[in-house]
């Protein structure tokens, strides 16, 4: 199992050390990226993706977690609550996917892939946090998206009261089974399948010319589907 998380903060805190008990219960190879750390770019705007996302002026150092996401089984997604949403940080990474949204180029190994969005809070914001990440894993087409979020009730993990951590502790435990069980088993569900077909009719004259070859070319505008 391959497993690459992104981490929308930096430290190492309660969000960070909820991925790393999940993981070590997965096992597999993991692979970890810390923003703003390991990338730290807004998007500017500049629509070059929606044509060749290669033109996109932060490619280049983005193209190591793109990588990494499409060779992973499972992408884990984790921001602490700031100001009720995701970090800044993650939301400027995510921006720069949205050329890979069902409306316009969607990755087709997603569509087989497990995500899971982690959030923690010392009070709310929770909710929030979790849909400002699991938006994007959706209209990426990831066929799963697990959600945790926790009220840590501190805000240093060293300090979280040891009920709080046993609650986690059986919470990850059963999200690891979960999603070991269906490595290489998963397929997307209706919604997903349906707003799918709906692409695929519209792609048939779609407006971008390189939203449509893409379709065209990958054979989903003649029924052809990227999950068995």
């Amino acid at each position: 199992m391959k497993i690459t998380v992104i981490h929308g903060q930096s430290h190492k805190g309660s969000t960070y050390n909820i991925a790393k008990q999940l993981c070590d219960k997965l096992g597999g190879e993991v692979t970890e990226f810390f923003l703003p750390e390991d990338f730290n770019c807004f998007c500017v705007g500049c629509t070059a993706c929606f044509t060749d996302e290669t033109k996109c002026p932060h490619y280049e150092k983005l193209n190591p977690i793109t990588k990494a996401m499409d060779e992973a089984d499972v992408i884990i997604l984790t921001s602490p609550v700031y100001v009720m949403h995701t970090t800044g940080a993650m939301k400027a990474f995510l921006d720069h996917y949205g050329y890979r949204f069902f409306v316009h180029r969607p990755e087709e190994k997603m569509f087989t892939k497990q995500a899971v969005c982690i959030s923690t809070a010392a009070g709310a914001g929770m909710k929030s946090t979790i849909k400002d990440m699991a938006d994007s894993t959706f209209f990426w087409g990831i066929a799963k998206t697990y959600k945790l979020g926790v009220a840590v009730m501190e805000t240093r993990w060293e300090m979280v009261k040891p009920k709080i951590k046993r609650k986690i502790d059986k919470n990850t435990t059963s999200l690891a089974k979960k999603i070991s069980r269906k490595v290489g088993k998963i397929h997307p569900d209706i919604k997903t399948k349906c707003i799918f077909t709906v692409m695929a009719m519209m792609q048939k004259n779609g407006f971008n010319p390189a939203d449509k070859e893409y379709w065209i070319e990958k054979g989903w505008t003649k029924g052809k589907r990227p999950w068995k």
